[in-house]
């Protein structure tokens, strides 16, 4: 039976999962640059062991209330495409096992920008959404964070 593992996290009131294989890192927040021209769901550019990362606000991508405050968030560095990203989450909560019997397609009556959810995991006590990664950007905001990454 195929397994697949998954980190799951919080952003706002639902939690989410994503591939661990397609995870990175995960750090504390970490000072970011604003730049000219960022796309609305950019927070910024960070540092990231001498590499600069783009940062993703989450929850501006989910359309959730944005939050000033992001002292207490973790970024989780993710690969996209060739690309390593960091979105910002509220809370890393655990690295689950899960097998195909827990996992059912998304329901397709959904929210609009809802594409990226690849399944839903059933677990005992609580649901699970796991993202597509690589769906969660468009082609035209990945050419545009390309755009700003390489002006620096």
């Amino acid at each position: 039976m195929a397994e697949i593992k998954v980190v799951s996290f919080r952003v706002g009131e639902e939690v989410y999962a994503v591939d661990i294989m397609k995870i990175d890192s995960i750090s504390e927040w970490m000072k970011t640059m604003k730049l000219p021209g960022l796309p609305v769901f950019m927070i910024g550019v960070a540092n990231l062991r001498g590499e600069v990362i783009p940062i993703i606000d989450t929850r501006v991508k989910f359309m959730l209330e944005k939050k000033e405050d992001h002292s207490q968030d973790r970024i989780v560095v993710v690969f996209v495409e060739d690309k390593k990203i960091g979105i910002v989450v509220d809370e890393v909560k655990e690295v689950l096992t899960l097998t195909q019997d827990q996992l059912e397609e998304p329901p397709t009556a959904g929210k609009k920008g809802s594409g990226f959810i690849s399944a839903i995991a059933k677990l005992e006590d609580r649901m699970l959404m796991i993202i597509d990664i690589d769906k969660v950007l468009t082609t035209e905001e990945l050419i545009k964070i390309d755009n700003v990454v390489e002006q620096l």
